[in-house]
């Protein structure tokens, strides 16, 4: 993974969630906390971040903009007694085990304090989603990815993830049911700007340069038929639960 690509092409969270969660308490984990990007924002809003990382690369690109980061899985993270007021995760709990990462939380969190795992969800255009996949079926047709099933409700294509999250919290001690909240907004990505972010998405990461580079073209030109920019509609889902006892 290209840090310096991710941190600057990434879109970043919402200030409502990011105030909203902030509102619990200053002292905040960010579990997978690749280069900052959602750390940066917590920072602004007046908290103090430390992040928790598996990847040395990414883990060396957040500290160089400030953040504090321990190299480390959540599940095996030491937090050596130290607690928090908030344990939250920009588009990276799906890589933690729901269970032993609710309880997890549930061992750092102080009374009163919030898990809040959050992802994007891209709703992006049809037109855009149909190159991708015609793409994908010619560089890639083995991959299981496959962009056309992305073409009805993204936020459908997501529950389940976010179903697997509040079971997690469910199974454990210590923390309240689970909720979402949502939070909608648009960005305008320009041709040179959306190219620039698809490396960085999902089975993307895995291709060769050369299967890439076509993809990119498709998709370059399916964007240049638009108009040369398009809107993307992105949600923002947050489950969110709080510590209720301190024990």
């Amino acid at each position: 993974m290209d840090a310096a690509r991710y941190d600057r092409t990434r879109p970043p969270y919402p200030d409502a969630l990011v105030d909203r969660i902030a509102a619990t308490g200053s002292d905040v984990v960010d579990v997978g906390c690749g280069t900052g990007i959602a750390a940066r924002q917590f920072q602004a809003a007046g908290c103090t971040v430390l992040g928790v990382e598996p990847d040395a690369r990414m883990a060396d690109f957040a500290r160089h903009t400030g953040v504090d980061v321990e190299v480390a899985t959540f599940e095996a993270w030491d937090p050596a007694g130290r607690t928090f007021d908030a344990v939250v995760a920009g588009t990276a709990w799906h890589w933690v085990d729901p269970v032993a990462g609710a309880a997890k939380a549930a061992r750092v969190l102080r009374p009163g304090g919030r898990l809040a795992p959050f992802h994007h969800v891209f709703q992006t255009p049809s037109k855009v989603l149909e190159a991708l996949a015609t793409s994908y079926r010619r560089v890639a047709p083995d991959s299981p990815f496959d962009a056309r099933r992305l073409l009805g409700s993204a936020l459908d294509t997501y529950q389940p993830l976010f179903t697997r999250i509040a079971d997690g919290i469910r199974e454990v001690g210590g923390l309240g049911e689970p909720e979402q909240w949502r939070f909608d907004w648009e960005r305008v990505y320009t041709r040179d700007e959306w190219l620039d972010q698809l490396p960085t998405l999902g089975a993307n990461t895995q291709l060769p340069p050369a299967s890439m580079a076509e993809i990119l073209d498709g998709v370059g030109a399916a964007v240049d038929a638009m108009g040369g920019s398009f809107t993307m509609r992105y949600t923002t889902v947050a489950v969110t639960a709080l510590r209720t006892t301190a024990s």
